[in-house]
């Protein structure tokens, strides 16, 4: 891999390895040090392997190089602290001069740790995401606001709050005990799922940063499943549903980035592979008596993996729509519960259901509409369309409900 390549790709993997190891080892009130360690480590790998050439072992070199990036930062420290200001009540933590263990075992722990501690309920939702897309997942301030659809100064102010509140908390980097992980488990889950839809519903026309950021929450996902303390049911469900969505990625999009519709996409395109993974994970789900949303969406989600387009596909996925938004409403759940009664019942039984749910600022209520009334009221489905056509954010949905509208 040459070396304007191989540095991207290494940050990615390996800058929020080191970022976790340091943070557990410092503690949140240092987050910015380990950072600034990390991110000096790679500055000097541009340099020096722009002078030197690429060392045999780019990985371990990095690692050494963070090793003794950090032991400077604690030697420098400990001086201060020993010499300078004997006797002085400090308020921040101690750091002690300690070998920097940046092994495979501390490297997956630490993360695991920081996922917890990232997704603590005292900062918000869309802060959680941030921290999880630049910690543990190696993304770039610009990256995110991509993701976002903001701009650089507005995802560092978020994460600069984020932070300064997790210290503010004296929020510790750590596994909760057996009796906690499953309420924090709940909040661990909520942020990897929405980290998955912000790539798989993202209006970004950035088609690598929406692959990218759902392969990072199925890692993410992945890791908990590793863990004897956080594989629980409700995980190997979200794994499951996870793999099943991103099985279709490549069929949801032509080549001109517009969104492709379930029932038009070739299913020549989805991914046997990560479809058995998705059935795996959902077999591994059975186990206990846990019943999430998670395994809900994973059913579902089973079901549209299935390319036969029959009558008991539709229903079994029309019964769990209803079970799901018995576990939790979801105006959207809603929504898409009415394309599977289309399918099962036929258009019109689906438009008086979708009528009712009267979700006027959401352009794909309308797409929706439009789809249903189309050979029923083409009038209907025109006035529809348009008014998907006035909330659509960008260039290539606008291009999409443009077509429709031209066809009828």
């Amino acid at each position: 891999m040459p070396n304007q390549e191989l540095l991207p790709h290494l940050f990615r993997t390996e800058y929020r390895k080191i970022v976790s190891v340091l943070c557990r080892h410092f503690g949140f009130d240092q987050i910015e040090i380990a950072e600034d360690i990390a991110s000096d480590t790679f500055l000097t790998a541009v340099e020096t392997w722009g002078l030197n050439g690429i060392p045999p072992n780019p990985t371990a070199w990095l690692y050494h190089a963070a090793k003794n990036r950090a032991k400077n930062y604690l030697h420098r420290n400990s001086i201060y602290e020993n010499k300078i200001v004997p006797g002085l009540q400090k308020n921040n933590s101690v750091i002690y001069l300690e070998e920097i263990d940046l092994s495979p075992q501390n490297i997956n722990d630490s993360q695991l740790q920081m996922m917890f501690a990232i997704c603590h309920p005292s900062i918000s939702t869309e802060a959680q995401i941030g921290l999880s897309l630049r910690i543990l997942c190696g993304f770039g301030i610009e990256e995110i606001a991509g993701a976002f659809l903001t701009n650089k100064e507005t995802i560092n102010k978020r994460l600069y709050r984020a932070k300064e509140k997790l210290w503010d908390e004296k929020i510790k980097i750590e596994l909760p005990g057996p009796s906690e992980i499953d309420e924090r488990l709940e909040t661990v889950l909520k942020t990897v799922y929405l980290l998955f839809n912000e790539g798989y519903y993202s209006v970004s026309q950035n088609e690598t940063l929406r692959k990218d950021l759902c392969l990072e929450a199925m890692r993410l996902c992945y890791m908990l499943v590793e863990n004897k303390n956080t594989n629980k049911p409700q995980v190997n469900a979200l794994l499951s549903l996870m793999c099943f969505h991103a099985s279709r990625f490549e069929a949801r999009f032509n080549k001109n980035g517009e969104l492709i519709l379930y029932e038009d996409q070739d299913v020549s395109l989805w991914d046997s592979d990560l479809i058995r993974k998705g059935e795996y994970f959902l077999n591994c789900s059975a186990s206990g008596n846990t019943v999430s949303k998670y395994h809900m969406e994973a059913a579902i989600a089973y079901w549209h993996t299935q390319k036969e387009d029959t009558k008991e596909k539709w229903e079994n996925i029309l019964q769990l729509y209803n079970q799901l938004l018995q576990i939790e409403y979801s105006p959207i759940a809603a929504l898409n519960r009415t394309y599977a009664l289309s399918k099962a019942n036929g258009k019109e039984e689906a438009i008086i259901e979708a009528e009712k749910l009267n979700l006027t600022e959401y352009r794909f209520y309308f797409t929706l509409l439009g789809e249903l009334y189309i050979d029923i009221d083409n009038e209907k489905a025109k006035l529809s369309f348009q008014k998907a056509l006035s909330l659509a954010k960008t260039r290539t949905d606008k291009q999409t409900i443009q077509k429709k509208i031209d066809k009828l």
